[in-house]
């Protein structure tokens, strides 16, 4: 850990996103239960199935593993969530962790007839060791525009940093997401085409996503900045 970023300076990240997050009308809870997290997610309008990496019939994400993040407005009403989970890849790499199926699923037999995954992304193969993976994410319309996205992605890299301090943290984002510089704003510094080339017919997934990502120095080294 870089001698500058210490615990405290960790809580003090996280309880000013917090704060943030609350003045912009979201009050934030997050926990590991994840069968309550996906009874929620499942009956918001709007938001996209979650997908298997969080879902606890498909993927392993027992206490420690993997949290969920949930923001209610004023009335109690879920307008934000997102999820972050971490593997250890030590003996392999995401690009191998990804085309196993063992990103969506514990048991990739059980991913469906017709399932497959391509990973495209040649620095996927650099990506080892402890890797957090946040995903997930969604913001309710009438909370869109105001600038929000920083604040998901702070509160997502402080709570994966205390928790793991992950050698890296990474995502798989639709291109909507990149041409409209919304991973930018997450805080996430590199990004490549065909990152995870997804086909669940099962689950009804068919995606071609990017991957963004950042190492363990450039994560802690945002945790710094005011």
């Amino acid at each position: 850990m870089r001698n500058n970023v210490t615990m405290l300076g960790m809580a003090k990240y996280i309880c000013a996103a917090d704060a943030l997050a609350r003045k912009s009308g979201l009050s934030i809870e997050m926990g590991d239960d994840f069968e309550k997290y996906l009874g929620i997610t499942s009956r918001l309008p709007g938001k996209p199935p979650t997908t298997p990496n969080f879902r606890p019939d498909c993927s392993d994400l027992k206490p420690g593993k993997a949290f969920w993040i949930i923001g209610r407005d004023h009335k109690g009403k879920v307008a934000h969530v997102q999820a972050v989970r971490v593997d250890d890849l030590s003996n392999t790499n995401l690009r191998e962790h990804l085309e196993s199926l063992k990103a969506c699923f514990a048991d990739p037999q059980k991913a469906g007839p017709g399932s497959s995954c391509n990973c495209y992304a040649p620095s996927a193969d650099s990506i080892t060791n402890l890797v957090a993976y946040h995903g997930d994410v969604w913001l309710r319309e009438d909370f869109r525009g105001r600038g929000l996205s920083v604040l998901i992605g702070r509160i997502a890299f402080g709570l994966a940093a205390a928790k793991w301090t992950p050698d890296f943290i990474c995502a798989l984002v639709a291109g909507w997401n990149i041409e409209k510089g919304i991973v930018e704003r997450y805080g996430y510094l590199h990004r490549e085409p065909h990152g995870s080339v997804l086909r669940l017919p099962a689950h009804g997934i068919n995606d071609d996503e990017w991957l963004v990502w950042l190492t363990r120095d450039e994560l802690l080294t945002n945790l710094s900045l005011p």
